[in-house]
């Protein structure tokens, strides 16, 4: 077998090689076009002929290497994209079936009682007082204590401990502060001033089922010319039917709050109350405190306690919510339990 023909048979040799699926084409270059390769073999042993012949062998060489580095090539795109495409079958997304679908969250249980308070107030004409401004949660000692009829030395601030950040500046025990801030700037010659202030206070209490040092409070209050005690009991037996059920009842108990004169407890009736209800069989559950605007108070922010009157009220959303649900300890509510909170994921549930 002369040269040239032994190089055309390693061209026939490497082509069957390539056409095997499983081929290591990597093998195969090494094999023929290595160093030690058989091509470069027998380009080796070309001293001994002419040098026709070695013309001859050396181009046929050349094309031989040139055919299996191009077949090589072929063999490797091809396998690259039977690779591509095996990946891609395995990869297959099918887009006819449904998505992952986000876990939405809700309205938190506290958040719907305040909205259902604030609802109900909005209807009645009342102002929604939320605002940083109006309604700090930083407040300071003269707002929070003085303007309520509290001075430095009186004995019912203790029951109203908080947390101060100076001897001046704390944080706020009740929203009462936002009715003097609007008080003070209300143009009554346009009229009476009707307006509910929503949001959170704090007071040094020690955590427990039942307490809290921090909760929410929905303070109400409607300054005007003959304001009376008729139109408070009217305005909180409305809200608390809107919360618990047209069927329950209110009673007012006398009691003191230092910036109310009177004041009341507010309760109201555990079980619906029908025509055929005996007054003895009414079971009753405090739920909030009121009574008219103290005339000192007003004096404090300006009014005229002659000539206008005004009532005030404390709402608890916490407290409603814990009656309304049955919840039995406060800390539910902040825990952030998402096995808890689900179970109020629609209003009214």
């Amino acid at each position: 077998m002369t040269l040239v023909e032994e190089l055309q048979g390693f061209l026939e040799e490497a082509t069957t090689e390539l056409a095997k699926a499983d081929v290591d084409v990597e093998a195969v270059r090494v094999t023929f076009l290595g160093k030690k390769g058989k091509i470069t073999g027998v380009l080796k042993s070309m001293k001994d002929l002419s040098i026709d012949e070695k013309k001859e062998v050396g181009q046929v060489g050349n094309q031989v290497r040139t055919a299996i580095q191009g077949k090589i090539e072929e063999k490797k795109a091809a396998q690259a994209a039977a690779a591509l495409e095996e990946k891609l079958a395995a990869e297959t997304l099918d887009v006819t079936l449904p998505g992952a679908a986000p876990k939405l969250g809700t309205t938190h249980v506290l958040q719907q009682i305040m909205d259902e308070i604030e609802s109900h107030f909005l209807g009645l004409g009342y102002q929604i007082i939320d605002d940083p401004v109006d309604s700090p949660e930083v407040e300071t000692d003269e707002y929070n204590f003085e303007r309520e009829n509290l001075p430095k030395d009186h004995p019912a601030r203790d029951m109203q401990d908080t947390f101060y950040i100076t001897p001046e500046i704390l944080l706020r025990t009740q929203t009462s502060p936002v009715q003097s801030r609007v008080m003070e700037k209300h143009d009554f010659s346009k009229g009476p001033l009707k307006m509910i202030a929503p949001g959170k206070v704090y007071r040094r209490d020690t955590d427990d089922a039942t307490h809290s040092h921090q909760f929410h409070q929905v303070e109400g209050l409607v300054v005007g010319k003959n304001i009376t005690m008729a139109d408070l009991k009217g305005t909180l037996l409305s809200i608390m039917q809107e919360l618990f059920g047209e069927k329950h009842q209110i009673r007012l108990r006398p009691s003191y709050f230092p910036f109310t004169e009177p004041s009341v407890e507010v309760d109201v009736s555990w079980d619906e109350v029908t025509a055929d209800t005996k007054p003895e069989e009414i079971k009753w559950i405090e739920v909030l405190g009121a009574g008219m605007t103290h005339p000192n108070v007003l004096k404090m922010d300006g009014i005229d306690p002659e000539e206008y009157t005004a009532f005030a009220f404390g709402l608890g959303p916490d407290r409603f919510a814990m009656l309304k649900y049955g919840v039995e300890d406060i800390r539910q509510f902040y825990l952030n339990d998402t096995r808890f909170l689900e179970q109020f994921n629609e209003r009214g549930n």
